[in-house]
């Protein structure tokens, strides 16, 4: 088991949580995720990070599977400009690879902001550290552990 599995398993465990983690052949995206659990497409939690440009530091978007972030929106939410976060930044802050990102369990604590399209369901989907692991939590309980605040920002 990678050690960023085993951290998003034991950020789980310390909320007295046990979901079970599937491991898909492939879920790089949201869609590739949908179709290995069988789910609808906006039920994919997608962890999507930008660069705070001020501040240096990574924000993430936790937002539906068909939904895109818009740019102006998020900007204003951060309260500061936002670019492209690269790979090394997302590493360095989340302790995960593109692609795998989880919306807990990062290495150093990390603006978060969630999209209400989520709160839709009664189960989502979200990496669960790598970009082949999954798991489902209610939408409510992954809000809270991942400290996320609501907003619109698609």
């Amino acid at each position: 088991m990678s050690k960023s599995l085993k951290r998003v398993r034991a950020a789980l465990e310390g909320h007295g949580l046990t979901p079970e983690i599937r491991e898909l052949t492939q879920a790089r995206t949201a869609q590739e995720a949908a179709d290995g659990v069988g789910c609808e497409l906006d039920q994919i939690a997608k962890s999507i990070i930008f660069r705070a440009e001020t501040s240096g530091t990574a924000v993430l978007f936790l937002t539906a599977g068909g939904n895109q972030v818009d740019a102006a929106k998020a900007s204003a939410l951060a309260q500061e400009p936002l670019g492209k976060a690269d790979a090394a930044l997302i590493r360095a802050q989340t302790g995960f690879a593109i692609g795998g990102v989880a919306p807990i369990g990062h290495l150093s604590p990390i603006r978060a902001f969630w999209d209400p399209r989520l709160s839709d369901f009664a189960e989502i989907w979200a990496a669960a550290g790598t970009p082949r692991h999954v798991f489902a939590l209610p939408p409510a309980v992954l809000l809270q552990i991942s400290g996320a605040q609501t907003a619109d920002f698609t």
